[in-house]
């Protein structure tokens, strides 16, 4: 995978991200419903977008690091077992429970946490980041090993911080703009009525993706 299409590929899986309801937009046109005006809607946002990049960053970080100690190829077939697995558990689980709706940004942030964490959201980015060209995860470890330890490790630890944060930002930046033109659009025009009218199970969508991209990470890694 070229540099250019992992990152496309990466505002992609945000884009999508925030085209599903249950990661906050439907939340926040929840909320901008409760308090009768948009700006509710706008407020719910950028925490929502706050939990859902923390989420994601654990993710990248923990990549990060194990890329620079553990075999890619290794890598690549134990997250391609972690997703088909988390596909399968999502799969077969079944959620029930009720959130409350007066929240503060801190409560946005925890829920939206909590809800990429519990659908895969950062797991998903891991075929990715494992075929992106990342030299700060591989040719800067190489450099660290040859070189003065102090300089080395400095320079390949702020290539490493500076990509994830990247891959972070771009992520989380797609799925905020997605995420908060379709609030406003079902806020001031479209309704919560269509959503009676035509629903497409995003989650199972989600669910069917994960255990896809395993699958093809597995397929790859084994060939």
């Amino acid at each position: 995978m070229s540099e250019a299409a992992a990152w496309a590929a990466l505002a992609g899986l945000g884009a999508f991200h925030g085209l599903n309801p249950a990661m906050g937009w439907l939340f926040a046109v929840a909320l901008g419903l409760q308090q009768g005006n948009r700006g509710g809607v706008l407020r719910a946002l950028p925490p929502i977008a706050v939990g859902h990049a923390l989420s994601v960053a654990l993710v990248v970080a923990a990549l990060a690091a194990l890329r620079v100690f553990v075999d890619v190829l290794a890598l690549q077939i134990g997250s391609a077992v972690a997703l088909i697995g988390f596909g399968l558990y999502r799969l077969r689980a079944r959620h029930a429970g009720k959130v409350g709706m007066r929240v503060s940004g801190g409560q946005l942030v925890l829920w939206s946490f909590l809800m990429a964490t519990a659908h895969g959201a950062g797991l998903m980015l891991a075929p990715v980041l494992l075929e992106m060209p990342m030299d700060s995860m591989h040719a800067h470890h190489a450099h660290m090993m040859t070189s003065p330890a102090s300089e080395g490790a400095g320079n390949s630890l702020t290539a490493i911080v500076a990509t994830a944060l990247a891959v972070v930002a771009v992520h989380t930046l797609a799925m905020l703009v997605v995420a908060g033109a379709i609030a406003v659009i079902v806020y001031e025009w479209v309704g919560l009525a269509f959503l009676r009218r035509g629903w497409i199970n995003l989650d199972l969508v989600w669910v069917l993706a994960l255990i896809g991209a395993g699958v093809i990470l597995l397929v790859t890694a084994l060939a």
